[in-house]
């Protein structure tokens, strides 16, 4: 990836990074505050619903003990407390009293509980309300919610009872208030909220009297959910929160999403309402609205996507001007260090600034100035060196037949002056020697100048096995000499082995080093092999010999030109070699331990390299 790139992409997260990380921190501190906000208003419209609630049944109480207190309601009592009392003057007292005195239901029931008279369903004149028997402190506890029976239906009222006494007989007041739409309107909602009041129908299921055994609606009674204007639609969906709260198995608390929109969503808190036995009979809900915190969510995501977008194309607009700032003098020094590398040492960058970057090119030229004296002291150096060593071994090499030369030449003089009889004789023994001696001369002054004019490759089509038969044809001879310890050739030549383009002349000449280098390693005899085989780019041949090996010095040093560790050597047979390997684009090595042989391996490229360097790697020691 690019410099550009990088600082495109760092500016693009960095950007996103801040975009998203503020919007989550406004969204959750926003989100926080609309839950303490919605807590604080359900605890006070709770708090306001207990108050009315309250207030409520301290009317429907008040009213009740007047009803009670009354002389007409004492008069009653004691009436119906006679013998054999006729029930039927009494039947529409509780319709009057109700409407006097502000009550939704009354109902006057004698002591063994047969009703008398009912203000909200006159028809059930003579039934039994069982439960005014059966709990004997319904009179004496304060108001409490009741399921209330209608001719179509019930309905949950708040209810108190008082009992007139009229010697040993009792009479009843049970009267009410129904807790239902107008109750809800008479409590002030925050904006955003909402009242329910849900009616548990399934509380009292069956009709009592003659009655009884027949249920309310057949048993499937929708459920009954009212706010301030009526019933609201959908109430199925509160029905899975009821049911958590009805039995005890889940949180007081819901949100449900009334549509597909999200906005929709409302927040429930559920308050159950009991009766006198402490069993639901209703509940109320409180509802706080999402939509202004959904909205206004949906906004802040909304801004944090035009802002991160604006962030990101300002982002791609200083990323292309810091780029041209900064990567254009990055990339010239990277071009400038690839031409370094290629061996253009003169190359320069200008400083643009006197920043960092300036110093960086500044130092940059300093080095490559600095590089190309190095090299030209090291050229001056190894040219001194090269024609030292070049001295040293020609020194070397003509001492030894100089030495016979000077010798014969002053057993010639000696000869004429002391007995020039048999000066004709030492003659012809002297010029044999003479003859001989500069022949040795011509080869030694032949090597080198073989080395100093090694001649560039002409590539062609070569199989590497008919080369390495050929050169070793050529020693044949010499496995089984007279008078030497026999060598013995080993051949594993790959036969699937592809031609490569190579230089046929010169890969006989350095198969016949090797093998010749072999020959000098294995004086007591020993075993040659020749191996071929294919590579991942090419052959590979390897030259093993079973002598005394090479210490790791003395492979370290084995290429070099001059060098060798043969008493007598010009130490240039190796050297050929890697330079005509060289010159291949291929590469040679060498493998030895001590008393373990040596392996010498050659690897070829099938193709070489289009411009390869036909000085090669030992021309440098010309001057």
């Amino acid at each position: 990836m690019s410099l550009r790139a990088k600082l495109l992409a760092a500016f693009t997260l960095a950007v996103v990074l801040a975009v998203s990380l503020v919007a989550w921190i406004v969204s959750s501190s926003m989100r926080d505050a609309f839950e303490r906000l919605d807590t604080q208003r359900t605890a006070a419209l709770v708090a306001q619903f207990q108050r009315e609630f309250r207030r409520r049944g301290a009317e429907v109480t008040e009213r009740v003990e007047g009803i009670a207190n009354s002389d007409d309601t004492v008069r009653m009592a004691v009436a119906l407390g006679r013998a054999a009392p006729d029930y039927s003057d009494y039947v529409e007292a509780a319709a009057g009293l109700a409407r006097a005195h502000q009550l939704d239901s009354l109902e006057l029931t004698t002591g063994d509980g047969a009703i008398v008279s009912s203000a909200q369903w006159p028809a059930r004149f003579g039934y039994k309300e069982a439960w005014l028997t059966q709990s004997a402190d319904c009179a004496a506890q304060g108001p409490f919610l009741k399921q209330e029976d209608l001719p179509d239906g019930v309905a949950l009222a708040l209810m108190a009872v008082r009992v007139v006494r009229a010697g040993d007989k009792k009479l009843y007041i049970a009267g009410g208030q129904r807790l239902d739409k107008e109750f809800l309107a008479s409590l002030v909602l925050p904006a955003g909220m909402r009242a329910l009041l849900y009616q548990n129908v399934g509380a009292v299921r069956q009709r009592p009297g003659p009655n009884a055994g027949r249920p309310y609606n057949n048993g499937t009674a929708a459920p009954s959910v009212v706010d301030a204007s009526g019933p609201i639609p959908h109430p199925e969906k509160l029905m899975p929160l009821i049911s958590r709260v009805e039995n005890l198995s889940g949180g007081l608390s819901s949100t449900i999403t009334w549509t597909d929109d999200p906005a929709s969503a409302e927040t429930f808190q559920v308050i159950p309402l009991t009766g006198h036995n402490q069993e639901i009979l209703g509940m109320f809900l409180v509802g706080s609205s999402r939509r202004d915190q959904i909205e206004l969510e949906q906004h802040i995501r909304t801004v944090a996507l035009i802002v991160g977008a604006a962030g990101t194309l300002l982002g791609v607009i200083l990323s292309g001007w810091i780029a041209e700032r900064v990567t254009k003098p990055v990339r010239q020094l990277a071009i400038a260090s690839r031409q370094v590398a290629e061996g253009n040492w003169s190359v320069r960058v200008a400083p643009t600034s006197s920043d960092e970057l300036g110093q960086l090119a500044r130092a940059f030229n300093q080095m490559t100035q600095q590089l190309v004296e190095q090299r030209d002291r090291l050229v001056k150096s190894e040219r001194v060196a090269a024609w030292r060593e070049l001295a040293r071994r020609l020194a070397h090499e003509l001492k030894n037949p100089l030495f016979p030369l000077q010798i014969t030449v002053e057993n010639l003089l000696r000869a004429r002056e002391s007995d020039p009889s048999q000066f004709e004789e030492v003659f012809r023994e002297s010029t044999t020697t003479l003859l001989a001696e500069l022949a040795n001369l011509r080869i030694i002054v032949g090597r080198f100048s073989d080395f100093a004019k090694m001649p560039p490759p002409q590539l062609q089509p070569v199989n590497l096995n008919e080369v390495v038969r050929g050169g070793l044809k050529l020693f044949e001879p010499q496995l089984n000499a007279a008078g030497k310890q026999p060598i013995t050739a080993e051949m594993e030549l790959d036969p699937e082995l592809k031609p490569v383009q190579a230089d046929p002349d010169l890969l006989h000449r350095v198969v016949q080093n090797l093998i010749l280098n072999a020959f000098d390693a294995m004086p007591s005899g020993g075993t040659l092999t020749l191996r071929t085989r294919r590579s991942a780019h090419g052959v590979r041949l390897e030259v093993s010999d079973t002598g005394k090996g090479l210490t790791k010095e003395e492979c370290e040093r084995l290429f070099t030109p001059y060098y060798t560790t043969k008493q007598h050597g010009t130490g240039l047979g190796l050297a050929i070699v890697q330079s005509v390997i060289t010159d291949h684009g291929g590469n040679v090595s060498v493998e030895s331990e001590p008393d373990r042989g040596t392996t010498f391996r050659i690897e070829l490229l099938e193709q070489p390299p289009r411009h390869p360097n036909t000085q090669g790697s030992a021309s440098g020691v010309r001057p």
